[in-house]
Parts: structure tokens; C-alpha cells; sequence
């Protein structure tokens, strides 16, 4: 299917024409039938070729007063039927229907000069065809026509038949949106939502979400044109019968989408065409698909501003709107949407220093530079934002421009380094504090760059230079380890107690450090042993008659109950060691799971060797 929009002056002849064309009425309120005036946008269709495609159009008013509702019924609509009449010209709303199509970006036209009977069509269709080449439309097909007489109507049929063969199909994967522009009870079957279904596909049992996200309905049931379907493909008028609360709150101007694909915004960037900035009121209503929603303009550059809208609509980079001013004083401009996640323009300068950035940017949605300027961007978020995603994320659904994540690596060393130098008995700077200390919004993006940067490397949470060991241990530390050392290696299992430890100065903070510079193996809080200690211990009790106790193994060891149970219990942890009941254990055998001590600290090379 195709769909079409007419668009011109009210008593043009618009309704007349497609009557003519279709054999279908279009105007669907009794009032409309009465007065001869088309008031609400109305739906008709025909096949100009028997063995085509059918082509749908939606029939809009003409009066001034109905502008909104024009602007709903051509919004979601790629081509339009642009009408004259031959007796009476070129007049205002054809001028401001045209405005508002070329805002729209519409590129597909015919022109139909009506009443062709009453008047000499020529020159007004010379006049009609050269203000239409002025804009988007370009140079179009124009024929004059009678829709009394019949004159002209099979060259129109044909006309209207090579512009709907030359129209672009739309991906049919694409994302639903579908603008609203009617919605009514059924007896029987509930709320019926029609719009026209520009991209993509619905099928009989999709979830869609509403405009505002707060709503998950169930498509019950499909027709277009009348009849059933199962599935409808764009471009096509569509009528959904849709259930799920609030269903019956749906109106003209809202929109349902597919789930989780669409992000809603209610601040964004856009380049103005057809007015300056500067002479826009700071109050206008933007018009896209059938919505119609109050903005608040903040002129930021020559042609760009800051768009603050009175609700949240889902759009994305590209989108094509129209800014008119309520009443319609002044001529209806264009809105190209150039971000839809702006920054916040806080600082002093800002507003400056991002009206040189959007005068770079052309609307076309490129995934590299919406990452350069970005520097970090969720695959889903560019997606949901209409822009491409330009390479594989560096982790998780985190896409991150080359040179921003180059510096971030970078800037990642030399926080490690500093954080080394300033803090040596805890030189392993915390993962989360880095995090913060690059701005990173994800503690996973962390890890990526510890991977990607090779004089790093990651323990246990915290970032040290690489080498295993980091920074070499403070002199006093180093001469504190060396007693305990010494110590330990006349009777390897008798730990130094709380007294002897605090005589070396030998802190908490202190032993930690040691311990990270696998120069001292802590088993228990206080307790500390030679790097390698366990398997030692795990080689003396097996020796032992198995299984033994707590009471044996002390012995075993040659050390003390206050040293032997921690052991033990970390002999256990580290699988040399297993219970067999409450007293007893016995040592595991190798390649039973038995020493599955996982990544045991490096071992310092300036410990003592035992």
C-alpha cells in the first residue's frame, strides 16, 4: 500500500477529487455531508492499476481554522496530492500547506488543478507548479482536472499510480511508532486506535507501549482497508483494536511504539529553517505525526535552539517537525532534531560553547561522531536515539569513542601511579575510587581499560601497576618484615603475637601491605605466616595418621592452639584440608581439589627464601 495526504484552500476541491478518484466518501461526519466542508481528516483508497498496490488517502481540511488538524493527517504521511482550483488560484492556505510541507521535508507530490471546467487551468497550474519547484516538493507531475466533468481524472490516475511506484518502501523491521489520529469504542471489541503505519510491522499479539511509557497494550486484532489481518507491513493505513488498561484514554495525537526501542524526551536540540531564531516567539507548537505539543524556544545559535517541550514524545536524531505559532501569524518553520539527550547548559559559556558544537552537527544520525561527541554512549541508547552504532562495544553495552577511551587509559595509569606514590602501604587503588575519578558511569568500564592498559594489572578489586607487586615497601615496613621473617624461619608456625607486631610497628594498615607485596601470608586478623606457609603446613599433616585433630596438628606444627585453629580453618578454605566431623580432619588428596590456592600472591623477590 501507498498513503497520500491532499493538502490545499479550503473549497479547492479536495474532497471533491479523491470522491472522483476513489468512488469512496471522505468525509465521515454528517455535518461535513451537510455544510459541503470538510472539518476532521478523512480515509478513502483506491487501486489506479487493477494489478497494484492499493494507494490510501488521507483527506485534510483546507479552512484556517483546521491547520492542526491538516498537520495531524499529513505528519506520518510521505507523499501528498497538492490541490488548486483553476477559478480561484494560489490563496493563503495554499501557501501556508505548502510551508508546512516543505517544513515536513515532503519530496513526493502531484498537482492537481481542479475545476478545470469552470476556468482556463493553465495559468494558474504554470503558477501552482513553479511555487511547488521553490520548495522540498522539487518539479512535480501536474494535471488539470474536472471532478464534474471526469476531465483529466485517468492521466491523474496514472500520474498518482508512477509517483506511488516510485515511493521508498520502508524497512519492515523497523521500529514501530505509530501516530494516532483517531481513537473510538467498538461494541463488543473495545478500544480502535487508526493512524498510518510508516515503517515496520504489526502483527496480531505485539505489545506496544504508549507515548508516555507508563502502558503495555496487546493488539487483538488488525485491518486496513477494511480488511482482517494478521500482520500489515509499511507504508499502510492501519485500524488496531488494542487492549490493556487505559487503552480507552488513547487519543489523536498520542502514539504507540515498540517496547524498549524508543527513547522519550522532553528537551532537544534542532536546527530551524524558514525563520531566524532570534524572531521566534519564545512560545510555539511543535507539530510531528499527529502530535501537537506547547515548546518553549531557547535560541542558542544563528539557525539552532533548545527546544523545551511540555511533554515527553519519543523522537530521534533526523526527526522532521514543524514549529507554527498558535493562530498561525506568522509562516510555519522547520525543526530538524539534532540531539534528543542534550547537556545541560549550566556553566557560564555553555550555551556558546554548544551552538559551535550544533553547527557542526547536520541532522543525518552518524554513530561516530555522536560518539566523539559523547565519548561514551550505551549501544541501546544510540539505537533508541535512530543513530547507527558504529563499532562493538569496549564492555558490556558500552560503546566508547577510539580516542576518548585511549585518554581514559591513559588518564587510568597515572591515577593508579599517583595513588601508589601517595598511599604505599595501600598501593592498589580501589576500582569503584576510580571509577569516580574518571567520571565513569560504570564500574564494569573500569575493568575494560585495567585490560586494555598493559602497565596494569587487577587483584581482588584494586588496580596496581604492573609487575605483580607495585611500589617496593617503605623502609620501616620492608625492616618489620624482615624481623617477623626472621622470626618465622626458626619455627615457621609460630606466628608473632599482638605484642610482638606492635613493638615492630607492624599496624593493620602496615601488614595489609605486606601482604599485598606477597612478602607475608595473613591466615586470621593479628596472625601472619611465611608466604607459602599453607603448603608447608598441608605437607607437614599429612604425614600425620589420618584423619587427626586440632590437638595432633598442633603439635605437628610446633606452634599454638591460637595459631592452629586459624590454620586449620584456612587450610580448609583453601582445600588442602577437609572435616570429617566436629574434631577431626584429614588432608585431602592431590587432585581432589587438594591446595586449590587460586592466584596465591607473587612472591616478593626480596623476601627471605626458606
Amino acid at each position: 500500500m501507498r498513503v497520500l495526504a491532499t493538502a490545499g484552500h479550503v473549497d479547492h476541491g479536495k474532497s471533491a477529487l479523491v470522491r472522483a478518484l476513489t468512488g469512496m466518501e471522505p468525509d465521515r461526519l454528517e455535518e461535513e455531508r451537510r455544510r459541503g466542508l470538510t472539518l476532521d481528516l478523512g480515509f478513502v483508497w483506491t487501486r489506479p492499476d487493477p494489478d497494484g498496490e492499493p494507494l490510501a488517502f488521507v483527506d485534510v481540511p483546507g479552512h484556517e481554522r483546521f491547520v492542526p488538524t491538516m498537520l495531524a493527517g499529513v505528519g506520518p504521511v510521505p507523499a501528498v496530492l497538492f490541490v488548486v482550483a483553476a477559478d480561484q488560484g494560489w490563496q493563503p492556505q495554499s501557501e501556508e500547506h505548502l510551508a508546512i510541507l516543505d517544513a515536513l521535508g515532503v519530496r513526493h507530490a502531484v498537482l492537481a488543478v481542479t475545476r478545470s471546467d469552470l476556468a482556463d487551468p493553465g495559468p494558474v497550474l504554470a503558477d501552482a507548479a513553479g511555487r511547488l519547484a521553490a520548495t522540498s516538493l522539487g518539479a512535480v507531475p501536474a494535471v488539470a482536472v474536472s471532478s464534474v466533468t471526469g476531465a483529466g481524472l485517468d492521466r491523474l490516475r496514472a500520474e498518482l499510480g508512477r509517483l506511488a511506484a516510485a515511493l521508498p518502501v520502508p524497512s519492515a523491521d523497523a521500529d514501530v511508532r505509530l501516530w494516532l489520529d483517531r481513537a473510538f469504542t467498538v461494541r463488543g471489541h473495545g478500544t480502535v486506535v487508526t493512524g498510518t503505519l510508516g515503517a515496520g510491522t504489526l502483527r496480531v499479539g505485539d505489545r506496544l507501549v504508549t507515548g508516555d511509557g507508563t502502558t503495555v497494550l496487546r493488539v487483538r486484532e488488525l485491518q486496513s482497508l477494511h480488511e482482517d489481518r494478521a500482520a500489515v507491513g509499511a507504508v499502510a493505513r492501519v485500524a488496531v483494536n488494542v487492549h490493556g488498561p487505559g487503552a480507552g484514554e488513547l487519543r489523536r495525537g498520542d502514539v504507540l511504539l515498540t517496547p524498549e526501542r524508543w527513547l522519550r524526551t522532553g528537551l532537544v536540540d534542532v536546527r530551524i529553517v524558514g525563520e531566524p531564531v532570534a524572531d521566534l516567539p519564545r512560545t510555539v507548537t511543535l507539530h510531528i505525526g499527529t502530535a501537537a505539543v506547547p515548546v518553549a524556544v531557547r535560541p542558542l545559535g544563528e539557525d539552532t535552539a533548545r527546544l523545551t517541550l511540555d511533554r515527553e514524545l519519543p523522537l530521534r536524531v533526523g526527526d522532521r517537525a514543524v514549529l507554527r505559532e498558535p493562530g498561525g501569524h506568522r509562516t510555519p518553520c522547520a525543526a530538524t532534531v539534532l540531539d534528543v539527550r542534550p547537556p545541560r547548559l549550566a556553566r557560564r559559556g555553555a550555551a556558546r560553547v554548544r551552538a559551535a558544537e550544533l553547527a557542526t552537527m547536520t541532522g543525518v544520525p552518524d554513530g561516530a561522531a555522536e560518539l566523539r561527541r559523547r565519548g561514551l554512549a550505551r549501544r541501546a541508547e544510540l539505537l533508541a536515539a535512530g543513530v547507527p552504532v558504529p563499532a562493538a562495544p569496549v564492555a558490556g553495552d558500552w560503546l566508547a569513542d577510539p580516542a576518548h577511551w585511549a585518554r581514559l587509559g591513559e588518564r587510568l595509569v597515572t591515577e593508579v601511579l599517583r595513588h601508589a606514590k601517595e598511599h604505599p602501604l595501600e598501593p592498589g587503588l580501589p576500582a569503584e575510587a576510580a571509577r569516580h575519578l574518571l567520571g565513569l558511569p560504570d564500574r564494569e568500564l573500569v575493568d575494560a581499560l585495567a585490560v586494555t592498559a598493559p602497565r596494569l594489572t587487577v587483584r581482588q578489586g584494586r588496580l596496581y601497576e604492573a609487575g605483580g607487586l607495585g611500589p617496593a615497601l617503605p623502609p620501616a615496613v620492608r625492616e618489620a618484615v624482615d624481623a617477623v621473617c626472621a622470626d618465622l624461619a626458626r619455627t615457621p608456625f609460630r606466628a608473632p603475637d599482638a605484642d610482638r607486631l606492635a613493638a615492630l610497628g607492624l599496624t593493620r594498615k602496615a601488614v595489609a601491605a605486606a601482604e599485598t607485596a606477597g612478602a607475608l601470608l595473613r591466615i586470621a586478623d593479628g596472625i601472619v605466616l611465611l608466604p607459602g606457609a599453607a603448603a608447608r603446613a598441608a605437607a607437614v599433616l599429612a604425614r600425620l595418621p589420618q584423619p587427626f585433630t586440632p590437638s595432633e596438628a598442633r603439635q605437628a606444627l610446633d606452634t599454638t592452639r591460637r595459631v592452629a585453629v586459624p590454620l586449620l580453618e584456612y587450610l580448609d578454605a583453601q582445600g588442602y584440608t577437609e572435616r570429617v566431623d566436629d574434631r577431626r580432619r584429614c588432608c585431602r588428596r592431590p587432585g581432589n581439589g587438594g591446595g586449590r590456592e587460586s592466584n596465591p600472591p607473587a612472591r616478593d623477590p626480596r623476601a627471605p627464601r626458606f
